[in-house]
């Protein structure tokens, strides 16, 4: 019995049952493999719609090509993902589509800690380019670094600072910080600050800076210029002036305000105005040195100067 079990005939015979057995299920499986095929042919056409739809959209509302393009690819992967999964699914293939599931969840968290400041800066670059805070050629500041601003990426932006240095920051720290942009508006202000002298008349002395501001060629002359006392100094009283300009830019901001000092100083030395030096004042008359008083001891040093022995001496 041994022997007829292991003979050739009986090992061709099983041979023979099992194929016979693979191609009934092929047969029987084989219009869920041309569902499958159809499947994966449809879905992997459908990806490129959906890659150019999905770009088209963005386009609407960022400028960023490089932007419209990767959310494209990541439409379009997922498209095809998507229709693997159903093929799979159509195979009966269940446990493979659990299996990839799981492979891909893993994978997924392996990368995400190995390249999470990469994905950071990555999806504070997509976020940006939806938003836009601000475009090229504008000039920002971001963290106390101020530039204009030449490229901008989905991994970092890259400016020329105002002393003509080249940065690249990254965009976490772009997004996650306050930006200043000074182009975005069409208007900017100008803050003076300047004090006089305690025997000044404030009244004249809010006139005459009011004038000398209002010679400043940037001036936006559409905007009243402000003139507000701030408070008792060591030696002076000081005030604020404000006026605004027609031209946001830095180079207009630093230029108008030079400008305008120039103008208070000079208006300020024709109408005879003090602006004070740091003054700092010591008075000794209500007090005492030594246990006497200061004027005494004036008149003590003055009767020894004047004693027959000092002149001798001299």
């Amino acid at each position: 019995m041994t022997l007829a079990r292991h003979s050739p005939g009986a090992a061709l015979s099983r041979l023979l049952e099992k194929v016979t057995g693979w191609l009934d299920g092929f047969i029987v499986m084989l219009p869920n493999i041309v569902i499958a095929a159809l499947v994966m042919v449809g879905f992997g056409i459908g990806s490129r719609y959906v890659q150019r739809l999905v770009s088209r959209i963005l386009g609407r509302f960022s400028d960023n090509v490089a932007i419209g393009n990767l959310l494209g690819s990541i439409a379009r992967i997922a498209t095809v993902t998507v229709g693997l999964f159903i093929a799979l699914g159509l195979l009966q293939l269940d446990k493979t589509v659990t299996s990839l599931l799981a492979g891909v969840g893993v994978v997924g968290i392996a990368l995400g800690f190995a390249f999470q400041d990469i994905a950071a800066n990555l999806m504070s670059g997509v976020f940006m380019a939806l938003r836009k805070p601000f475009s090229v050629g504008d000039m920002i500041e971001v963290d106390e670094t101020r530039g204009v601003v030449d490229r901008i990426e989905l991994r970092a932006t890259h400016m020329t600072t105002l002393t003509g240095l080249s940065q690249i920051i990254p965009n976490k720290e772009v997004y996650q910080n306050r930006i200043t942009n000074f182009t975005k508006t069409a208007e900017r202000r100008v803050d003076v600050e300047v004090g006089v002298a305690y025997s000044d008349d404030l009244r004249e002395a809010q006139a005459v800076a009011r004038r000398a501001v209002a010679r400043v060629e940037l001036l936006d002359e559409r905007r009243e210029i402000d003139v507000f006392y701030t408070g008792f100094g060591d030696s002076s009283i000081n005030f604020t002036l404000h006026f605004w300009l027609t031209k946001p830019d830095e180079r207009s901001y630093l230029r108008a305000r030079s400008d305008a000092i120039i103008a208070i100083k000079e208006a300020f030395d024709e109408a005879g105005i003090t602006i004070p030096f740091p003054i700092r004042t010591l008075d000794f008359g209500a007090g005492a040195v030594g246990g006497r008083r200061v004027d005494e001891m004036r008149l003590r040093v003055v009767e020894d100067d004047a004693s027959p022995r000092a002149n001798s001496e001299r």
